[in-house]
């Protein structure tokens, strides 16, 4: 596994890094939310789960220009 250039000073910058991290959190409530509140408990954060984390796979496929050699974006 070799990480891209400057990886360690611009995961935090990446899109595909935040929507997998949004999908994360999102995966994370949905699976807790049956044991926190059992009324509330819905197929909306899955389907919000499953389409962020769609987005995370069409955004590693985007260039992101700005970010190359360029800390400030």
């Amino acid at each position: 596994m070799i990480l891209i250039d400057d990886a360690s000073k611009l995961w935090h910058r990446l899109w595909s890094v935040r929507l997998s991290l949004i999908a994360a959190l999102l995966g994370a409530l949905d699976a807790a939310l049956p044991y926190i509140a059992p009324a509330h408990a819905s197929a909306h954060f899955a389907a919000a789960t499953a389409g962020v984390s769609l987005a995370a796979a069409l955004a590693r496929l985007v260039a992101q220009p700005k970010l190359k050699g360029d800390p400030n974006g």
